[in-house]
């Protein structure tokens, strides 16, 4: 059991997410960045599905109630066990009646907190993951309060023989003010003029303030869209389109100023111009962007998006094998 003394900012339950339910305008959700989760369950030798904490900005202080091992990895955090220094991305013991604190991120914006057995809370439409909007899954379907009890899985067999164990540092992700994101261009982008698309792509934009799970915000250039009569069924904006599903990913213009980029959490479809599509692999270092910070969009192609994603995912299992 962890006993909530403080939920920090915002701490939730997560897991790598609900499928099959995104036509039913329910979002996956899950962990926003997927690789520093995956590498925390990796640690431990938990399974990769194993429900963990992911914390925003400032932690959480935790009280444990039951001797085990965890594992804190993403965005870079002050973190103290009884008031002593712990490191990330490697195993620590902690024993029962340890307070743990997780407070501020120097970079970055999602940290996790992996415990070996899971986070145990009850699966809602096959996942753990936490929907707030909705307050679907996670803990009561929200973020975790002073107070709260959070269950936890029995320690794996054999994991205390491994204490200290670490992400070899080639793996450990570096977390920038800085960052190219790759998109795959089309849906309708079609919308955009010539010039609005070469500004899309030559500009760089700032993440805005109003950016989370959902989505985040773009601003600081600007794009035009071409002289036509938008579409029936459309709204009368020249960024309104008909409604389509968006995908996960999807960089939306609802206006000449402002772009949405829509994460795990997205709302499932609507009516602006889509000018393309977020790669997969790049998901998780979008997630870690702090407001204001600088990034740029490349164009690719398909078969660029798997190839990239076959590479990230080839790099778990390599850590995974190293680990062993």
């Amino acid at each position: 059991m962890l006993h909530i003394r403080d939920g920090g900012l915002q701490t939730l339950v997560q897991d790598t997410g609900r499928h099959m339910y995104y036509h039913l305008g329910v979002p996956p959700s899950g962990a926003a960045d997927r690789y520093s989760f995956l590498l925390g369950n990796i640690l431990l030798g938990n399974p990769f599905d194993y429900a963990a904490l992911e914390i925003t900005l400032l932690g959480p202080v935790i009280e444990v109630r039951k001797k085990t091992v965890m594992a804190v990895t993403g965005a870079p955090i002050d973190i103290k066990v009884n008031g002593q220094p712990a490191p990330m991305w490697e195993t620590i013991c902690v024993q029962e009646g340890d307070v743990l604190s997780l407070r501020s991120t120097s970079k970055g914006v999602k940290s996790y907190l992996c415990v070996s057995g899971g986070i145990q809370v009850p699966d809602v439409l096959g996942s753990k993951s936490t929907y707030t909007l909705s307050q679907l899954g996670g803990f009561h379907g929200r973020k975790l309060q002073a107070g709260d009890e959070i269950p936890i899985g029995e320690p794996l067999p054999g994991v205390f023989h491994h204490i200290g164990k670490r992400i070899p540092e080639e793996y450990i992700p570096k977390f920038s003010s800085s960052l190219d994101v790759r998109i795959v261009l089309g849906i309708s982008s079609y919308r955009l003029s010539d010039e609005g698309l070469k500004a899309f792509l030559n500009a760089e934009w700032q993440v805005g303030l109003e950016s989370n799970n959902i989505a985040y915000r773009y601003f600081g250039s600007s794009v035009s869209f071409n002289p036509a009569e938008p579409p029936f069924g459309a709204g009368n904006h020249a960024s309104n389109a008909v409604d389509i599903v968006y995908p996960i990913g999807a960089i939306m213009a609802p206006s000449e100023h402002e772009l949405i980029l829509l994460l795990r959490d997205a709302t499932t479809g609507g009516g602006f111009v889509t000018i393309g599509t977020a790669i997969n692999a790049d998901l998780d270092l979008i997630s870690q962007s702090r407001p204001h910070a600088k990034t740029r969009f490349l164009s690719v192609t398909v078969d660029q998006a798997i190839e990239a994603r076959l590479q990230k995912k080839k790099k778990l299992l390599t850590v995974q094998q190293l680990l062993r």
